[in-house]
Formats: structure tokens, sequence, C-alpha cells
């Protein structure tokens, strides 16, 4: 489908196509951009006027509902029936069934449902980048199974046997319908995420502040009821904003001179060398990049400018506000291995995965994890060629870190030197890896691999079975080894998951 075909799909409102014309860009994307900026100047009402401290928790409840079913249907039309289609079919399956097996259930659901809506796209407009509901959508599945996860957790499961993250998103209380569709639409994060789970939007709801390192809330019934007046998040925000407007000027801007579409084109396969279609590749995936740091960190930013996001204070006494941070670009873009890039890129779905999925199957871990994160991506080959790849070049490079890493810790020149080569390896296998999940087809990634020889696989390969052979751990180091904790990573970011 063309890009004429997709627009005219498109179901949102056109009340601001002038301006689309004017600014000279899809009506989707305006009418996203017009809905953040009023989220944002909505969020900080909701901080100020309708603060807890003179506002009931239904009055914010209702704000938050209220305008994120206006920004649905401002956005998506008659196409917003499934933002609530979802979630309602959920909340039937957990009101009415066991809490012991309500869990697998809703899971069910949300994923059949969702791949619907994946498999729906992919015939109407396969490989173009229009605003649908897939996006909020993806967004909504895992709100209402990690609630219902936690649920399952608050009602069925002793204390005892829950990890310290299960223990304090437990619900113990079945959430009333209003609360429930409340927190699947409230208008903060409905359109670009991130992900808030349900303890953390109560708490923020009722005002409870409980200041933990590790967690913005904890058990507030069992806690002081005091409402903590956090600092405010102004000088924050605006930093963000900024640099969320900055990342999509960068997007708008540089984006036509890079289209990943150019790589499939036979002239460019034939007439160019090896080392411009790495650098062509690596130009064109960071710039789409960009588009994420602009959804990603503006949202943050209409998240923080309501109240929410404030963790504690750091070891200088400053307010921290990143708890429901997505991403942090910098520290992606300067990794020094896969494993800090990881953890710097859609931090919220890792949460998700880690709370659904890693902390809960008993063997697997890895396997299930990536299975459940591609699912969700939807059906595109391209997302699977990433995903394993990914899994490949993990393993590959916690074997390389494991026999090689020791030698070049002796002098910090020696340290620098091997920082230096891991940021440039980083940054290959990150291009090798993602490029095909913003091609997403099947041939034109093999095409472009076959390019490369395959040679990052090949000497990943060489990596796994032949330099524990070369280099040989000593056997204190072997035990050490053993006993080490064991990090995996899911495919679409977080924090590292420790293996058992």
């Amino acid at each position: 489908m063309n890009t004429i075909e997709a627009d005219s799909y498109y179901d949102g409102f056109r009340t601001f196509e002038w301006l689309a014309d004017f600014i000279n860009l899809p009506i989707d994307q305006v009418n996203f951009l017009i809905t953040q900026f009023t989220a944002l100047g909505l969020a900080g009402l909701l901080r100020s006027s309708l603060n807890p401290g003179v506002t009931s928790p239904a009055t914010r409840h209702a704000f938050g509902l209220i305008f994120g079913l206006v920004f649905g249907y401002f956005s998506f039309g008659k196409q917003a029936f499934h933002l609530a289609g979802l979630p309602a079919l959920c909340y039937i399956a957990m009101r009415t069934l066991d809490p012991k097996i309500m869990q697998r259930f809703v899971l069910a659901i949300a994923l059949i449902y969702l791949s619907c809506i994946h498999l729906h796209r992919q015939v109407y407009d396969c490989g173009t980048y229009s605003l649908d509901i897939t996006g909020p959508l993806m967004v909504i599945t895992q709100k209402v199974t990690s609630l219902a996860y936690s649920v399952h957790d608050g009602l069925t499961r002793r204390e005892e046997e829950l990890t310290p993250t299960q223990r304090h998103q437990a619900v113990n209380k079945m959430p009333t319908i209003f609360e429930y569709f409340s927190y699947v639409f409230h208008f903060q994060a409905l359109m670009a995420g991130p992900i808030i789970f349900y303890r953390d939007y109560i708490d923020f709801i009722h005002g409870h502040r409980i200041l933990e390192a590790q967690s913005l809330t904890g058990h507030y019934e069992n806690k002081s009821n005091e409402i903590v007046i956090e600092p405010s998040p102004g000088l924050v925000v605006v930093k963000k904003v900024l640099s969320s407007i900055v990342c999509a000027v960068i997007y708008i801007t540089l984006i036509p001179s890079y289209p990943i579409e150019k790589v499939k084109d036979d002239e460019f396969l034939k007439n160019t060398s090896i080392f411009y279609k790495f650098w062509y590749l690596t130009i064109s995936t960071m710039l789409v990049r960009f588009k994420y740091y602009h959804a990603w960190i503006f949202a943050d930013a209409i998240c923080n400018n309501s109240g929410l996001g404030f963790n504690s204070f750091d070891e200088n006494n400053k307010p921290r506000w990143d708890h429901v941070s997505n991403v942090d670009a910098f520290k992606f873009e300067t990794a020094l291995s896969l494993r800090d890039s990881i953890a710097a890129w859609n931090k919220g779905t890792n949460r998700w995965l880690r709370s659904l999925v890693y902390e809960r199957v008993p063997r697997n871990k890895t396997i299930y994890t990536y299975a459940l994160s591609a699912i969700w991506h939807g059906f595109y080959p391209g997302y699977y060629l990433t995903f394993a790849n990914g899994s490949f070049f993990t393993f590959a490079a916690r074997t390389v870190r494991r026999h090689l890493r020791p030698f070049f810790l002796v002098t910090k020149k020696y340290k620098l030197f091997y920082d230096a080569i891991t940021l440039l390896t980083t940054k290959i296998i990150l291009t090798y890896t993602t490029f095909t999940f913003v091609l997403l087809e099947f041939k034109p990634s093999i095409t472009m691999y076959l390019h490369f020889y395959f040679l990052p696989n090949i000497l990943g390969l060489a990596a796994i079975f032949l330099l524990p052979r070369i280099l040989p751990l000593p056997k204190q180091n072997l035990q050490n080894s053993k006993t080490e904790v064991d990090y995996r990573y899911v495919p679409s970011n977080g924090h590292a998951q420790k293996s058992e």
C-alpha cells in the first residue's frame, strides 16, 4: 500500500489537515503532536489545580479517563473501539474467572486480540509507519496483563512466595470498573506509553509517595497516609520537552536523505562497497531511533508534569524523575556493550516482560521471554530476525567478555583501549542486528546479510566455540564464572535480568 492509500485509510480527525499541509507533515503525525502537547498542558493541571490534596481520587480518575477517551477518538476515530474492546474482554475475564488461573486467560485474550490487529495492519498498511491503534493497544496489553498477574499475586499467593517486584506490584482488591478503565485510558500514557503499573498509578491518584530507592510505591495501605509533596518537575519537564523537539527536528530533517527503503534497490546493492552499505545502515537506523526518542521522551515529560515518575533523591539529594522513563538516549548511543544498550532502550517493556515471564517460569526463561516479546511486537519477519540475532550476539558477547576482558584490566591504558574496541563493536552489532527491525521484510534483509557474507555471525560463532578453547579460563576464574550472576536480556530492551 502506498503512502496516499495509507493516509486515506487513516480514521482520525482531519480538522487540522490545513496545518498538516502547511508544515508538510502527514495528518496522523499532526494529530499525534496535538494530543501530546495538549496532554502536557493538562498534566500540569492534574498536578496543580487537581492535586490529591484538594481533589478527590474519583475526580482525578475521571479527569484522566475522559481526556484519554477524547484523545483516542480524536486520533483513531472508529478504530478506537478496539482500545476499549480489548480491556473490556480482559476485565470480564478478571471478574468472572478463578484468580488462580485468571491471569493466564487474560494474557491469552489480550495477545490474541492484539495479534489480530497486528495481522490486520500488515494487510492494509504493510511496511509503513502511519499512526494506528497498534501502538496504544500494545501498551494497553501490557497494562491489563500486568494488572491481572498483580491481582493473581495479591489474592492467591503468600507474600513470602513473591519476589520483591511482585510484592510491591501485588493488588489485594479487584479494581472497580471505573478505576480499571481510568488506569487503562489515562491520557498521560495512552498515545506513546510508557507502561505504568497499577500500584504506581493508584499511588499517584491518591497522592501516596513512598520514597524508596528501588520503587515509587510500596504497600501504601500499610504505610503512613501522610501526603509527601515531591519537588517540582518543572525544570526536568522543560529539559525533556526540548530534548524531544531536538530529536524530532533531527529525524524530520535528515531521514529523507537516508530512507531505509534504499537498501532494497539493485543499484545500491551492486554499486556500493560493503563499507558504504554498513555506513548507510548505521545512519539510517540511528535516525529512525530519533523518532522513538522524540515520542518516549515527550511522553516521559507528560507523566512528570502530572506528578508521575518521581523516584526519590539521588546521592546528591537531587530529585530523580526517572521512574517511568522509557529510554536513556545518551546511554544507548554511547554504550560500551550490548548489555548496556539493551538496558537503556524501552525499559518499560523490559519491566513488563520480567514481571510476567522471567520471574515466573521455572526454566528456559530467556526463550519464553523472547517469545512473548516477539508475539507482542507483531509478525513482520524483520522483527524475528532481530530477536534471533539479538539472542545470538548476547550469548557471543558474554563469551567474549568472560574470556578476553580480564587481559585488559591490567592497566588503565589497556582498559581504555578495550572500552574503545567494545564501543565500536557494539555499534556494529547494533546496526547489523536492528536494521531488519526497521526494514521489516525477510527477503531484502537476507539479501543484505549475504552482501555482508554473514561475517558478524561467523565471528560470533567463532567467539562461542573457538575462543574458550584458545583462551580457556583459569580454574579459579572458571569456578567464579559458575557462581557468577548470569545476565540475560530481552530484545526490546531493559534492565539486565538475572538467570537462575
